[in-house]
């Protein structure tokens, strides 16, 4: 439900409040969809900090740049990866975090005890709110910036254009460090109070 889901945010953003996030702070995450995942997203910029979704088949060489190059107050792994993955997080400063695809990892047990209420930070329209690598295909990745303003006005457009609506159901298949899978499906639907089907990925 609704309500569920905003609680499993609130613990969310009070975790990673208590891992030392600041508004402004990055927090990487190279994890599996779940719904633990997308309300990391959710707590993330309720807390006015800024979320940077990797590919999940990035390999550790690759994630070296983007930590390098972003410099994450944390890094969300799969625990599967941690072994290979914690040492470089802390080489770039960030704190290490785990999460699964069943919603198991350091991450959740920090937030067992958290309340289920918070206060979000008050954010203005072009506050950043997430940076997304380019593919880079014609160089190294770049990250591009996007405001709050620019996924808001994003999702009610589009919303407005599909006629999307809380009596609708979106059947979600797309991987969510993917643009549209994050910020146009999921967005829509949070906006409108639609409902998702949540699939974990695409077969």
């Amino acid at each position: 439900t609704g309500q569920a889901f905003f609680a499993l945010i609130a613990r969310t953003t009070n975790a990673l409040r208590a891992a030392g996030v600041q508004p402004g702070d990055r927090v990487a995450v190279q994890i599996a969809k779940s719904p633990e995942a997308l309300a990391v997203y959710a707590a993330t910029t309720s807390i006015g900090a800024i979320f940077l979704p990797l590919n999940t088949a990035y390999t550790p060489d690759e994630l070296d740049y983007f930590l390098g190059n972003a410099t994450p107050r944390v890094f969300l792994c799969d625990p599967a990866k941690a072994d290979a993955l914690v040492p470089l997080a802390s080489r770039h400063g960030a704190t290490p975090l785990t999460l699964d695809g069943a919603g198991q990892g350091s991450l959740p047990d920090l937030m067992q005890d958290q309340p289920e209420t918070f206060t979000p930070t008050p954010r203005e329209p072009a506050d950043l709110a997430a940076i997304l690598y380019t593919s880079g295909t014609t160089g190294r990745s770049k990250g591009a910036m996007l405001t709050h303003a620019n996924l808001l006005s994003n999702a009610e457009t589009l919303a407005k254009l599909w006629r999307f609506t809380e009596t609708d159901v979106l059947l979600h298949a797309l991987p969510i460090f993917h643009t549209h899978g994050l910020f146009v499906a999921s967005n829509i639907s949070l906006l409108t109070g639609g409902a998702m089907i949540f699939l974990p990925g695409f077969d």
